[in-house]
């Protein structure tokens, strides 16, 4: 069937007087063909909004985390808590420093308090599994309207084929002419519109699943941060309990 349409669309650039321009294009389109069009522009506008914005994110992120670590380790193997925080307060974009600040903070207030003592480590993993879902809220924004317009993009230009189909048969209606002529300008609507949303849809898709990879490694990479960090703060709590005997 698509084999048959491009050669009815080559044939109609021998017979029929069909702009393939842009301009010539638009002007011979219906009102419901354009308005599939101008959907899809918005729709491919949107995508390559939220790909920009989560591969700065992303990439700010990588670059921040891999300052951070080294950083905060070495402030930690000191015991120097409130160094730590420090630290991770100057990596705003970094997805390990807002997960560790968030369980550092925990167990610095619980350390300093003694209000409810034997509590400071469950506190700080709640505080961590706090931090996870909120960064990983954050690292997926946009990521689902991208798996959206991947998932409905090519329906929405078949809606436009359909209309141009249709458009074609009232041609050859209207002209009481079953030659390729009638049909030229549905066929065009339909061709274009079916191109264009494979071409929103396919790198929307491509995307979603780049975005999808990066942000279950990230998950990962604060997972065991946080593993790492409820191991240290066990430690800290028998270094001091062992210290108060």
């Amino acid at each position: 069937m698509l084999l048959q349409m491009q050669v009815w669309a080559f044939l109609l650039l021998q017979e029929a007087a069909v702009g393939w321009d842009i301009r010539s294009l638009w002007t011979q389109m219906g009102v419901a063909a354009k308005l599939v069009v101008v959907v899809m522009f918005l729709m491919s506008a949107w995508s390559i909004g939220v790909m920009l914005d989560r591969m700065l994110a992303f990439s700010g992120a990588r670059k921040q985390s891999r300052h951070f670590a080294p950083a905060v380790a070495g402030a930690l193997r000191e015991g120097k808590l409130d160094e730590a925080i420090k630290i991770g307060d100057r990596y705003k974009k970094s997805h390990l420093a807002k997960v560790v600040v968030a369980g550092l903070q925990e167990f610095r207030a619980h350390e300093l308090s003694h209000d409810i003592p034997g509590e400071d480590i469950e506190a700080s993993k709640r505080a961590l599994e706090r931090a996870e879902a909120i960064v990983h809220a954050e690292l997926k924004r946009g990521t689902s309207g991208l798996a959206t317009i991947g998932s409905t993009a090519p329906f929405v230009g078949l809606f436009g084929t359909v209309v141009g189909i249709i458009n074609a048969f009232k041609g050859i209606s209207t002209e009481k002419s079953t030659g390729l002529g009638a049909v030229a300008g549905g066929i065009s609507e339909a061709l274009v519109t079916t191109a264009i949303g494979l071409f929103v849809a396919i790198p929307a898709v491509w995307m979603y699943n780049y975005f999808a990879g990066k942000i279950e490694g990230f998950d990962v990479e604060m997972s065991n941060s946080s593993s790492e960090l409820i191991d240290y703060f066990l430690k800290r709590s028998q270094q001091r309990s062992g210290a108060g005997k």
